[in-house]
């Protein structure tokens, strides 16, 4: 039985293995899909699959749980890199699964060095979150003479701000740690890849871009959108100037107004943050939310929209409502908008 009062989250297959089709075509030698977080909050079943139909044959994904689920619906001959890494309680499973761990530390490479199995490495090069730092620099020699390492990584701290001069410290950084290894070299994700052909390397690790979100933090986007989220109007009345609109009172309304309560809220992973500065598309007319998000309800604002009723659909993600148009106003990114996106909303994956 359909739930005629549910929103529906609509992703688009197709788009998303355009977009991973777009940065294969930029001269790195491979391209592979970064699938962490369930794609982005977007099904990582259903990405990959989609992926691999148009030829990556190489992904990344954080954890070791997600991997070892990853292996059941990606090739026995594509590659999956753990970027969390190996703990001791981990490394049997890893090759049974034939999973390649990057590691972070000495400590991992202590667990892995006798496993004799392909493994990766990251070097930091500014990023200070994980890898080995420069001044571990006596252990790149060690490491490199390793025949199961495969791959050389690092990760750029600004790589959505094409001006960030710190791309260009990175940059540096990386390519004389590269003269240790003669593996795969692998420096960008989304943002990276689109600085220039300097940021190539072997290997390109593309992630939000694949699933819409814009890679750098202004301009044009490079990627094509993939979600659409639409919500049902559940009822439309008229607030009197001086009245106020839903939990706190936050929003009091300055004239008489028409406004419409939809079926959406953070419990379906709408974020909170987007009260009284979020917005939807309606008959493409945008309408501000007015007062908070709550659990299950939103307030709009269609006083300027003709002939909206009960039933009508509000699109809040999509081609007229862009993920990081939506993220700005909840003083956040897309990245945190998709994979807060939530197990209520009737999802309908498709091709065209």
């Amino acid at each position: 039985m359909s739930d005629h009062t549910q929103s529906v989250l609509d992703i688009n297959l197709s788009a998303m293995a355009r977009n991973w089709s777009k940065f294969s075509k930029l001269g790195a030698k491979t391209t592979a899909a970064v699938i962490k977080a369930d794609a982005y909050g977007l099904g990582a079943k259903e990405a990959a699959r989609a992926f691999q139909d148009v030829g990556c044959k190489d992904f990344f994904v954080a954890h070791f749980d997600e991997a070892v689920k990853a292996r059941s619906f990606i090739s026995a001959t594509s590659r999956i890199f753990v970027l969390n890494g190996v703990f001791s309680n981990q490394s049997e499973i890893m090759a049974e699964f034939d999973l390649i761990p990057i590691i972070n530390s000495i400590e991992q490479y202590e667990i892995w060095e006798n496993q004799n199995l392909p493994f990766a490495l990251h070097i930091d090069t500014g990023m200070n979150r994980l890898g080995l730092r420069f001044d571990e620099y006596n252990n790149f020699e060690k490491i490199s003479k390793n025949a199961n390492l495969k791959l050389v990584l690092s990760h750029l701290a600004c790589g959505s701000d094409p001006n960030s001069s710190k791309n260009i410290t990175q940059l540096s950084l990386f390519k004389d740690a590269c003269e240790y290894f003669e593996c795969e070299k692998s420096l960008s994700a989304s943002g990276g890849a689109l600085l220039s052909d300097d940021y190539l390397f072997d290997l390109i690790r593309p992630g939000i871009g694949l699933y819409g979100g814009n890679p750098h933090d202004f301009g044009d986007n490079f990627s094509e959108a993939v979600v659409t989220l639409k919500s049902p109007i559940l009822q439309t009345r008229i607030v009197k100037k001086g009245e106020s609109i839903g939990y706190g009172a936050s929003f009091i309304a300055k004239k008489d107004m028409n406004i419409a309560t939809v079926a959406l809220g953070y419990a379906d992973g709408f974020l909170r943050s987007a009260s009284n500065s979020g917005f939807a598309i309606i008959k493409n007319t945008k309408c501000k939310i007015l007062g908070r998000v709550s659990m299950d309800l939103i307030a709009i604002d269609i006083s300027n929209v003709e002939s909206v009723k009960f039933g009508d659909t509000v699109e809040f993600l999509g081609k007229n409502a862009l993920i990081d148009d939506q993220a700005n106003c909840a003083n956040t990114i897309s990245y945190e908008f998709l994979t807060r996106l939530g197990n209520r909303f009737k999802r309908n994956y498709f091709y065209e």
